[in-house]
């Protein structure tokens, strides 16, 4: 992979223009829980704990970002928001056919995603509209992390399902692609004096509290709708998989930490190369779906 010159955070953002892709995916849904033959059942049911909450929060981030779209002035930043809105509408529909198959295998998924739609619909309804765009602002961190965790080490998706894997990573890397939309309408609004600093530095420990908060008890209870909460070797792998030598979740802490530097941007992170990888995975997504 060509290692791309240094640019001014300016000069990425020209460069960035996110496209919408419309792709669909072959899942089966008879190894729904044990898709990542791998990492294990254990790691493949953390995963799809969080593929539950990807369609609500989807559609939480399209109205958050679809409520100022009337207040930006620059035509590239309006055009960025449309394909932005176009992208997360089709994550969301992939990941409704995948947790179709998640849900009737584990119905406590099921009633997790109901309650996070209650609290993501009461959000929009009755949160200032500022605080659910910084509220999608964190949670597009959140999913910027994952997708660069995803991209950057090829030991994440080796040993998996090829249809469950190409999900994940065309996921990544369009989260990659326009990782820096909902901010800048953040910017374009908000602007980035000490008050936009403080709403926002909130909203990302807010949402991570709430995020984690919701997500471990029920991932939890998943495990033991599966059978798997004293799975000693599935428990190594997850590990291995999210803080040890694969690391996921422990090599994006930095990453996480950075959002609360005053001045900061997504793209301060120039992870660019990785989408490098985009017309070799769509040339191999339509073999795979041939």
């Amino acid at each position: 992979m060509t290692k791309l010159p240094k640019l001014s955070i300016a000069a990425v953002k020209s460069m960035m223009q996110p496209t919408r892709r419309d792709l669909n995916f072959k899942l089966d849904p008879e190894i729904i829980g044990e898709w990542h033959w791998a990492a294990g059942p254990i790691f493949t049911n953390f995963l799809n704990t969080f593929s539950t909450v990807l369609p609500i929060g989807e559609r939480f981030f399209i109205r958050s970002v679809r409520h100022y779209r009337s207040q930006i002035t620059d035509p590239e930043l309006k055009k960025a928001v449309t394909a932005f809105i176009g992208q997360e509408a089709m994550h969301g529909r992939e990941h409704e056919t995948y947790n179709d198959a998640f849900f009737s295998r584990v119905p406590v998924g099921a009633k997790f995603e109901k309650l996070v739609q209650r609290i993501l619909e009461g959000a929009s309804e009755h949160l200032p509209a500022s605080l659910c765009l910084s509220a999608t602002i964190a949670l597009e961190h959140f999913t910027a992390l994952l997708g660069e965790a995803v991209l950057s080490d090829e030991r994440v998706s080796a040993g998996a399902d090829p249809h469950y894997a190409a999900l994940w990573r065309w996921h990544a890397l369009e989260e990659v692609e326009h990782k820096a939309v909902a901010y800048d309408v953040w910017e374009a609004v908000m602007g980035n004096d000490w008050k936009a600093y403080g709403i926002r530095s909130f909203g990302l420990v807010a949402a991570t509290v709430i995020f984690w908060g919701l997500v471990i008890p029920t991932f939890l209870q998943v495990l033991r709708t599966e059978g798997q909460l004293t799975n000693v070797d599935g428990w190594r792998k997850f590990l291995r998989y999210t803080v040890g030598d694969i690391g996921m979740l422990r090599r994006q802490l930095g990453n996480y930490f950075s959002y609360f530097k005053p001045g900061f941007h997504p793209w301060d992170h120039d992870n660019r190369h990785h989408l490098e990888q985009l017309d070799n995975f769509l040339a191999y997504h339509e073999k795979l779906s041939a």
